[in-house]
């Protein structure tokens, strides 16, 4: 697993008699990179020892990486359902043996996924162990997108990981109401792993200098609004001349996407999966980036954009809904139909000074999610479990 740098990796504060923690996260993806990546430096600065489960389709391997022990499992790569099950319980049954022997050296589990660790959130809590579920997305709102029986499944195994779990992690307090989890209310706490390295995501090019490039960045799947944006091209284009659009990510909407891109001549590029060198590249030459979810955590992206001076028009989903201002740092629409995407998009394009909206936007991203502030949200959960003992 990559470990990201950062330039203010010592400003973790002191947690007494450190805890030592474990992070498992299942299943791994490229999407996944930068969000465990940054959840491993925040408690690496807090912990007294840390290490990573977790499973993928690459090969298994056990690496040390500036300190971090890292236990990777092979997934293999199955399509028939029956297969794709007894996959998945495979995987549990090995993550779990891995966590039993992990569990001399460690006090706290860290999950870091969306649903179906009760197996290895069981076998940690019989262990004697804390167990923290951070939730980096709905499951429930997400299957409402996905025909898939393997995560309806999942659905009531999350269920049960809600009561295993000594603390549930959410990046917002209006995810509470959002996703239902009122009943939980006692055992959730507020953080969030979103930093950013800004000499990384900077403004290199002043938005008076971008031409009208409208951005999507982001997993190429239903719960996103990808197929949404991708109606409302075409009314945006009846409106404005001289607009054109990108689509960048990955995901089962992929084939959709691209044929779409290729029948519409120069207006829509489609450049696949970003890789993260690459991100502040792109973003810097947008001139509004669209997030049109119908479920978010956050995302990343959106304040990655943010810190570029690109503004940012999205639904009022996820840490959006904290963060954007309309019309000061960012533009919200009311709803994600393609109508109110296009209406959206022209109305963020005609606003008379769109640069100033960029440089809040850049000011937000640069109060908001630094490193030390990262770190200060999950000091005070480490030190509530080291307390409870």
């Amino acid at each position: 697993m990559r470990i990201r740098k950062s330039n203010s990796r010592q400003s973790g504060k002191k947690v007494a008699n450190r805890l030592r923690v474990c992070v498992v996260t299942f299943p791994f993806t490229e999407a996944f990179v930068t969000p465990l990546s940054n959840l491993v430096e925040i408690l690496r600065s807090l912990s007294g020892g840390i290490c990573v489960v977790t499973a993928g389709v690459e090969d298994a391997t056990i690496t040390t990486n500036r300190g971090i022990q890292t236990y990777r499992i092979h997934q293999k790569k199955v399509k028939n359902i029956f297969a794709r099950i007894a996959e998945y319980i495979r995987i549990q049954i090995r993550i779990s043996f891995t966590l039993v022997m992990l569990s001399r050296d460690t006090d706290i589990y860290v999950f870091f996924m969306e649903a179906g660790a009760f197996l290895p959130m069981l076998t940690a809590r019989l262990a004697g162990k804390k167990v923290v579920w951070e939730l980096p997305s709905s499951l429930v709102q997400m299957v409402e997108h996905h025909k898939d029986p393997l995560s309806n499944a999942l659905v009531w195994i999350q269920s049960v990981d809600y009561r295993l779990s000594n603390r549930i992690v959410l990046y917002s307090e209006n995810l509470i109401r959002k996703w239902g989890l009122g009943k939980y209310r006692s055992k959730i706490s507020i953080a969030c792993e979103y930093f950013l390295d800004f000499d990384e995501f900077k403004m290199q090019k002043p938005l008076n200098e971008r031409g009208n490039l409208i951005g999507y960045i982001g997993r190429l799947s239903g719960e996103k609004g990808i197929l949404n944006f991708m109606e409302a091209i075409p009314m945006v284009m009846e409106t404005r001349e001289g607009v054109t659009f990108l689509i960048g990510g990955d995901g089962q909407l992929r084939p959709q996407v691209e044929e779409y891109a290729n029948k519409s001549g120069n207006k829509v590029k489609f450049v696949g999966w970003i890789s993260h060198d690459k991100l502040p590249g792109y973003l810097n030459e947008l001139r509004l980036l669209v997030v049109p979810s119908y479920t978010e955590a956050g995302p990343y992206v959106a304040f990655e954009a943010m810190a570029c001076g690109t503004p940012v028009l999205g639904t009022p989903v996820g840490l959006m809904a904290d963060m954007l201002s309309d019309a000061e740092n960012g533009f919200i629409m009311e709803d994600n139909s393609p109508e109110c995407i296009a209406r959206n998009i022209v109305r963020a394009l005609n606003h008379p000074d769109l640069e100033q909206v960029a440089r809040n936007a850049r000011n937000l991203a640069e109060r908001e999610f630094t490193f030390e502030k990262a770190v200060d949200s999950y000091s005070g959960i480490l030190e509530n479990l080291r307390q409870r003992g």
